[in-house]
């Protein structure tokens, strides 16, 4: 009798180990997300990716079984609202609103028809000379693969300008970045705005706080992971590109055996609001 029991515990036990869910599975699930910044025909800084390898990129993925996906999805899947993303899916986001987004950008993700989101700093928009117009934003819009979220007002380093202002003044500093910067993006372009990369890849617990209190629901950094469902949702990961990539590196990131440090430039920002 004791060996029938035996048995039949023995039975039940691997049936639930079949069944049983594997603790944790979609949890692991990682994302690269990855941030561009300029394009062109050739390097002219040390921000620029040129169209060629942009677009040797783009084929690598396709060749490679990879899908890009709209960033708006990943977030869903990150604040729990929707289902985990396919196998193999990447993001793609495009920081600043430099012209060669309208110039260069376009034209090949249209051939590629793939989803973008622009991280805009608004203070730049038909005013800085390297920056895109209001209207071509719009055209971008319009083609329904562009979607449009906030970089601040006007980038700043929030390190320094810590250091420079008294508490009560950086803590309004750092309001009118976040508020005024998603008010006039929604204004301008009729788009709902609740995404936001951090400025050089700055935050801290305050920024977070102060970017949720403005109405923003996920935030992204450069800290060179995969974005994932464990990670903070104000500080999710992304993969600062460069032309020196190319295809080799670019798979490397892709596969997420990437190096996690990469040396960040520190761009000026001459565009105020101030």
């Amino acid at each position: 009798m004791s060996n029938l029991r035996q048995s039949i515990i023995s039975i039940v036990f691997g049936l639930l180990c079949l069944t049983a869910p594997i603790a944790g599975a979609n949890d692991s699930i990682g994302v690269p997300v990855l941030n561009y910044h300029r394009f062109g025909p050739a390097v002219a800084d040390s921000m620029t990716v040129t169209t060629a390898v942009f677009e040797a990129q783009l084929r690598w993925l396709a060749d490679n079984g990879y899908s890009v996906i709209p960033l708006k999805t990943l977030v869903d899947y990150l604040r729990g609202n929707g289902p985990p993303p396919p196998a193999k899916s990447v993001v793609i986001t495009a920081d600043d609103g430099h012209k060669s987004v309208y110039t260069e950008m376009l034209p090949i993700v249209r051939r590629h028809r793939i989803p973008v989101t622009l991280f805009i700093y608004p203070s730049a928009i038909s005013n800085a000379s390297y920056a895109l117009t209001w209207a071509q934003l719009t055209s971008l819009k319009e083609t329904g693969l562009f979607d449009i979220q906030s970089h601040t007002l006007w980038s700043p380093n929030f390190k320094k300008e810590k250091k420079k202002l008294g508490a009560d003044a950086y803590q309004a500093f750092v309001k009118q970045q976040l508020e005024k910067s998603k008010a006039i993006l929604e204004s301008k372009l009729d788009v709902n705005v609740d995404l936001l990369a951090w400025p050089f890849g700055i935050y801290d617990d305050d920024l977070a706080k102060a970017a949720e209190n403005a109405g923003y629901v996920c935030a992204f950094s450069i800290d060179r992971r995969h974005a994932a469902i464990d990670e903070n949702l104000m500080s999710q990961p992304r993969y600062l590109m460069v032309n020196a990539d190319g295809v080799k590196g670019f798979a490397t990131i892709i596969s997420g055996r990437a190096a996690t440090k990469r040396k960040l430039i520190q761009c000026r920002h001459p565009c105020r609001d101030d």
